[in-house]
């Protein structure tokens, strides 16, 4: 959370063409908003079933998912639901700097979107990110834009090593 990743993923999603983009936190959007075991469990079912609907629609190229995924667990019951289908993976994590992510927090506290208590979640989690098996992009000094470049040059170096097909992105 904080460090820029629904930005770059709409960046991203207005650079390439043939795509389509799933906001993992859109299966969030509830009111009570609940966390408990299943609430958990009826969330990443949805998020598999989207997933599992763009990954078979033979016009994308590009399938984007863009949400906080912490735990290598949590990525991996995601994609043993989606192991019957072929696809080429690219795993990408943005993380940033503890004071930028600070820093960008407070901006979104002081416009009511962010509270106190997703900052120190968030903070709290800077560090599993580092340990995670996916291509890191620091967005510490860069913009989304960029961030979306440096993402659409992977996704090109991919490509021209004869990587091509559906890639989701996680971000």
């Amino acid at each position: 959370m904080g460090v820029g990743k629904s930005a770059t993923c709409e960046e991203l999603f207005k650079a390439l063409e043939n795509c389509v983009y799933l906001e993992g936190d859109w299966c969030w959007m509830m009111n009570p908003f609940v966390v408990n075991a299943e609430s958990r469990k009826m969330v990443e079912d949805n998020i598999i079933h989207v997933l599992r609907n763009f990954l078979s629609y033979p016009s994308f190229q590009y399938v984007i998912f863009g949400w906080v995924l912490h735990l290598e667990e949590i990525h991996d019951r995601i994609l043993k639901g989606l192991e019957d289908l072929d696809f080429n993976l690219i795993r990408i994590t943005l993380i940033c700097s503890e004071d930028s992510l600070r820093h960008r927090f407070m901006k979104d506290m002081n416009a009511k979107l962010r509270d106190h208590n997703s900052l120190e979640e968030s903070t709290k989690r800077l560090k599993l990110y580092q340990s995670m098996d996916t291509i890191k992009i620091d967005t510490t000094d860069i913009s989304a834009a960029v961030a979306s470049q440096q993402i659409m040059r992977i996704l090109l170096e991919r490509e021209s090593n004869g990587h091509i097909g559906t890639a989701p992105a996680q971000v």
